[in-house]
């Protein structure tokens, strides 16, 4: 990159890290007692796959490590979000899949930080939203692409 880039790559990070630690603030406190942000996003992601992942695909999936993952998925177990079975084609892995209780409690975050996630689009405008999209899509590939 040259010097002259520079000014504008620091400029894009710095405004995606504030956001991001805007949006997460405010998301986190619209969230139901006792749920977590993280909690949240894998109970999400769970219902959006609708099947079993095993911890270490999900630990890949939110570039986390294993052990932060299993972390995650004991509290959520703890809570009856999830189910954490043996593997029955593998008895060395595991499956997690959300439970009845967690897609209630995923349904209930959705309903409570929808509203303040519509606020945001009407706000901004949907056609700069729409247009900002593939950029942030693009973005979010990039840094993904490790090789």
């Amino acid at each position: 990159m040259s010097e002259r880039n520079d000014p504008l790559a620091t400029a894009l990070f710095s405004e995606l890290f504030m956001a991001d630690q805007l949006a997460r603030n405010r998301l986190s406190r619209a969230l139901p007692k006792g749920m977590e942000l993280s909690h949240f996003s894998v109970l999400n992601h769970l219902a959006n796959i609708g099947e079993p992942r095993s911890p270490t695909r999900l630990a890949e999936v939110f570039h986390l490590t294993r052990g932060a993952m299993t972390n995650t998925l004991s509290k959520l177990e703890w809570a009856g979000y999830v189910h954490v079975n043996p593997d029955w084609n593998d008895a060395r892995r595991k499956e997690v899949v959300i439970s009845p209780a967690g897609r209630a409690a995923r349904d209930a975050a959705l309903a409570a930080i929808t509203p303040l996630i519509a606020e945001i689009v009407e706000n901004l405008g949907v056609s700069k939203v729409k247009a900002t999209l593939p950029v942030l899509r693009e973005l979010r590939q990039r840094l993904g692409d490790t090789t």
